[in-house]
């Protein structure tokens, strides 16, 4: 998965009511919780898995047009999240 992408979504951007109960979740224990379709993790997976570390951020100062600045800034405090991930995935479209 080594081009997956991590989105970061603000609770404003989530302003659709959910129908399901999630304070029932809360209430859950472990052993409340079926497990069996989940397969058990073998010494052949721990062989093969690799350990891998978040990469170090870089900060750079980029100059955008004054509305994009203010459409992120309105999504909230992740606001640098959110186009850190639209600068990743628009460099990873364009690496093809």
């Amino acid at each position: 998965m080594a081009n997956s992408i991590v989105l970061y979504f603000p609770k404003k951007m989530m302003n659709k009511n959910t129908k399901t109960n999630l304070d029932r979740f809360d209430g859950l224990t472990d052993d409340m919780i079926d497990t069996s379709d989940i397969p058990p993790l073998t010494e052949d997976f721990f062989q093969s898995a690799k350990w891998r570390m978040p990469k170090d951020k870089v900060k750079v100062l980029v100059e955008v047009e004054p509305e994009i600045a203010q459409w992120f800034k309105a999504q909230g405090k992740n606001y640098q999240h959110l186009l850190a991930d639209a600068l990743r995935r628009f460099a990873q479209e364009h690496r093809k």
